[in-house]
C-alpha cells in the first residue's frame, strides 16, 4: 500500500517497501497519482465551437476535449493581461497581494515581493510531491521561469515567423498584423510545440508527470498559413456586434486604463475595409492553434498515459475584436476576462458544462486537490472539484479580474461589476445586455446590487512592484514610474 511518506520518498523509498520490486513500486505510483497535461493559450476569447462564441468557429479539437470533460463557460482571467494572468496562476496568488500588475520577467516573479518569494510555483509544487515536470513554450509570459520544470523544450522569440514587411498594420509598439504567412504549418513554432509535447508523451515515465504546453497563437500577428485563412470564407464571415460610441457612458479613468494608440480602433477598420479581414484573420489563427492542441491530444490518446491523465486546457484571458472600439485585451470588460477553461478529470464523466462564475486563479488548487496531493495553504483560488463532480451545485462565489491596483470587475452569472480606483463605476446586466453596451452603475434601481457585488473588491491592493511594467499606454506608464519599475517584454 502506497503512502504520503514513501510517495515523496519516490524511488529512494523502494528499499523499504517489502515485497515490491523497483518496477513495481512505480507502477503502483504512477498508478495512484494521475498525471497532468495542461494546454495553454495564448489570447483566445470564447470564438470556440464548444462556447458558441462565434458562429464561424472552428475548433473540432477543443470542442472533441469539451465533449470528454467539464466546460467553463464563465471562466475568468484574474488579469486581462499575460503577464499578471500567467504569474497570478502559477504562483497561486492574486495581482492584488503580489503587486503584479503588469508584464514581469519570468525570472522577477519571486522577487516582485514578499509574497511571491515565498511562492511555489505550480510546477515546483507537483514535482516536490514526486512529479516529473516538463513544459515547451509559452508557460509564463516569456518562457518558465529557471528551474521551474525539470526539461524545458524551449521557446522561439516573439510571435512569428514574421513576413519580411508587415502586412497591414505597420507599428512598431505591437505584434498586430494579419494576412496569409507562412506556406507551412511545419514553420509554425505551435507546430513544433505540438509535436515536442507529444514525443514526451510517447516515451516511458517512471513517475507521474506534470507536463505544459504553450501555444503562441491566436496571439498577434494573425499571421498563419493559407489554408486556414480558406476555412474562414471572407464574404461568409460574421461579425461580431459593434456599437459606435460604446465607450460613451463609462467613466474617463475606464477609457484611460483601456487606451490603446498601438492598435487599430475599429472605426478604423470599418472605414479601411479591414474589419472583416481582421476577423478572419483571428478566426483562422483560431483553427490553427486547435490543430496543435489536435496532435497533442492524439498523442495522448494514443500514448499508455490515456487512462490516467488529467487534461486542462486554459486561454490566459480573452481578446477583443472590435467590441468596444478596439482590438486589444486589457480590459475589465468581459470580452477581455472571459476565456476557455475544459478540465478533463483522469477518469471523467462526460461532457458537462456549468455556468458557475470560477478563475484561473482557482486552477492550482483544484490541479492539487484533483491528483490528491496535500493542499497548499497560500493558494487564494478555490478548489474547483465540487463543480467536477456536479456542474449545478451551489456555488456562492465571483470571478475576480484586476487590471492595476484598486481597478477591479466582478462577474457573477448574471452581472459584471466595475469599479476603479478613484471610486468611478461600471454595471452590466447579462440577462439583459450580455454586450455590456449599457453601464447600469448610475441606476438607483441597482444599488443594492451593486453594494453586494463590491463586497467582493479586496480591502487592500498591494503596491505595484518595482518588478513589473506596462508601458502601453500613458496611465500605466506613469503607475510604472512611479513604483519605479522598468522594463521591456
Amino acid at each position: 500500500m502506497l503512502n504520503r511518506r514513501n510517495f515523496l520518498l519516490g524511488a529512494a523509498a523502494v528499499g523499504g517497501v517489502g515485497a515490491l520490486s523497483q518496477l513495481d513500486w512505480f507502477k503502483a505510483l504512477k498508478k495512484e497519482y494521475p498525471n497532468v497535461l495542461m494546454l495553454i493559450v495564448d489570447d483566445l476569447n470564447d470564438w470556440v465551437g464548444a462556447m458558441n462564441g462565434h458562429p464561424n468557429a472552428k475548433t473540432p479539437n477543443i470542442d472533441r476535449l469539451a465533449d470528454q470533460g467539464t466546460l467553463f463557460m464563465n471562466a475568468h482571467a484574474s488579469a486581462p493581461l499575460c503577464g499578471p494572468s500567467r504569474a497570478s496562476i502559477m504562483t497561486g496568488l492574486s495581482p492584488s497581494t503580489t503587486g503584479i500588475y503588469g508584464h514581469i520577467n519570468d525570472n522577477d516573479i519571486k522577487r516582485a515581493s514578499d509574497k511571491t518569494a515565498q511562492s511555489v510555483f505550480l510546477s515546483e509544487y507537483f514535482r516536490e510531491h514526486g512529479y516529473y515536470t516538463a513544459a515547451v513554450g509559452k508557460v509564463f509570459h516569456q518562457k518558465v521561469a529557471a528551474g521551474s520544470f525539470d526539461d524545458y523544450g524551449g521557446r522561439v522569440k516573439g510571435f512569428g515567423p514574421y513576413p519580411e514587411q508587415n502586412m497591414v498594420w505597420d507599428d512598431p509598439r505591437t505584434n498586430t498584423d494579419w494576412g496569409p504567412f507562412p506556406e507551412k504549418d511545419e514553420q509554425m513554432p505551435d507546430y513544433d510545440s505540438a509535436h515536442w509535447i507529444a514525443d514526451k508523451l510517447k516515451q516511458a515515465h517512471d513517475k507521474p508527470f506534470f507536463m505544459a504546453c504553450g501555444f503562441l497563437r491566436p496571439h498577434a500577428p494573425w499571421h498563419v498559413p493559407q489554408k486556414w485563412f480558406d476555412l474562414h470564407p471572407k464574404e461568409d464571415v460574421t461579425l461580431p456586434p459593434y456599437l459606435i460610441q460604446d465607450m460613451a457612458d463609462v467613466p474617463d479613468i475606464s477609457k484611460r486604463i483601456t487606451d490603446h494608440p498601438m492598435m487599430p480602433t475599429t472605426e478604423w477598420a470599418v472605414e479601411n475595409g479591414e474589419y472583416r479581414n481582421i476577423v478572419q484573420g483571428y478566426l483562422a489563427s483560431v483553427s490553427f492553434v486547435d490543430s496543435c492542441v489536435g496532435i497533442v491530444l492524439d498523442a495522448l490518446e494514443n500514448s499508455q498515459y490515456a487512462d490516467n491523465t488529467a487534461v486542462v486546457l486554459w486561454g490566459d484571458h480573452g481578446y477583443h475584436i472590435g467590441e468596444k472600439e478596439k482590438f486589444a485585451k486589457m480590459t475589465l470588460w468581459e470580452r477581455a476576462t472571459r476565456t476557455p477553461l475544459i478540465i478533463k478529470p483522469p477518469k471523467s464523466k462526460g461532457k458537462q458544462v456549468t455556468n458557475r462564475p470560477v478563475s484561473l486563479l482557482d486552477l492550482y488548487p483544484t490541479l492539487v486537490k484533483m491528483c490528491g496531493l496535500p493542499r497548499n495553504p497560500a493558494n487564494e483560488g478555490r478548489d474547483l472539484t465540487p463543480l467536477l463532480n456536479d456542474p449545478t451545485t451551489k456555488w456562492e462565489h465571483a470571478a475576480l479580474t484586476t487590471y492595476g491596483a484598486k481597478n477591479h470587475a466582478v462577474k457573477t452569472e448574471r452581472y459584471r461589476y466595475i469599479r476603479y480606483e478613484d471610486g468611478s463605476e461600471e454595471l452590466y446586466d447579462h440577462k439583459k445586455d450580455k454586450d455590456e453596451w449599457v453601464n447600469l452603475a448610475n441606476d438607483p434601481a441597482y444599488f443594492e446590487i451593486k453594494q453586494k457585488l463590491a463586497e467582493e473588491i479586496p480591502i487592500e491592493d498591494a503596491p505595484w512592484s518595482n518588478k513589473t511594467y506596462y508601458t502601453g499606454n500613458d496611465y500605466f506608464n506613469q503607475k510604472t514610474l512611479e513604483a519605479g519599475g522598468k522594463g521591456k517584454i
